[in-house]
Order: C-alpha cells, then sequence, then structure tokens
C-alpha cells in the first residue's frame, strides 16, 4: 500500500499510524454458495491490523488511551460466528465497519482466511484496507 499516511512520509504533517494486530482469530460460522456451506459451520481464520495514534496511552498507561482490542475481538467473534454470509469479501466488510467503529480506529487492514475452500491449498483468503468516515 503507497499511502504515505501509514508510513511516515516525512513532507507531510501528521505523524504516521500506530497499529493493532489481533492475529489468527478462529471462528466458526456459515459461509459459502455451495448449499453444503449453507448448513454447516467452517472454520474462518481473522487477521487485523487497526491503525490508531496509540502516543497518548504510551505516556499514560491508561486503558481509557488506547484501543480496546478485547472489545474488538468480541464484537468480531460475536458478529463472525452469527454471520451466514456467503462470500469471504462481505464478512470482510463487516468486520472492517465493526473495527472502525471503535474508538480512536482511524483505518483497518483485515485478511479473512476460509482454509477449506480449495483442495490442495492451505487456505484461500481475502484482504481488504478501509479507511474510517473523515480519513
Amino acid at each position: 500500500m503507497a499511502d504515505s499516511t501509514f508510513h511516515g512520509d516525512p513532507s507531510r504533517s501528521e505523524p504516521p499510524l500506530d497499529q493493532i494486530h489481533i492475529r489468527d482469530l478462529r471462528v466458526r460460522c456459515i459461509i459459502g454458495v455451495n448449499p453444503d456451506e449453507r448448513v454447516k459451520k467452517q472454520d474462518v481464520v481473522i487477521n487485523m491490523t487497526m491503525y490508531a495514534d496509540l502516543r497518548r496511552a504510551g505516556q499514560t498507561d491508561n486503558i481509557a488511551d488506547t484501543v480496546n482490542y478485547k472489545a474488538v475481538k468480541r464484537a468480531v467473534l460475536e458478529l463472525a460466528e452469527s454471520s451466514h454470509f456467503k462470500l469471504v469479501e462481505r464478512l470482510a466488510e463487516a468486520i472492517a465497519a465493526a473495527c472502525l467503529v471503535q474508538s480512536g480506529v482511524r483505518c483497518v487492514r483485515v485478511l479473512v482466511e476460509k482454509p477449506t475452500a480449495l483442495r490442495f491449498a492451505r487456505t484461500v483468503g481475502v484482504e481488504i484496507f478501509r479507511k474510517g468516515a473523515g480519513q
């Protein structure tokens, strides 16, 4: 991604954003277009990188000054486990939206993988990057 906002371009007055990673969050959900995929839950692996300004939290050591990633995890688990999307792309969009409503999250990168999607492949995944309103 060539967006200088996130890589510390010295010509910009705004500092680069910090990152919070949630990696390999495993959930089971209804996902897929085939009839058998519409009835039996499948494993999905979710990775998220949330972009935020974490300087204040680093100085104050106060949880109120950072992104509550436990709340993000709960929201994403609840969303995914109760979803019935056909496309991994749609699930990724819904997860990105759930992250962007969290206080302090300005942008998010979401990778959703479906390990059983293709025979002979370890996994298939969709990765998206979304900015919050006004970013």
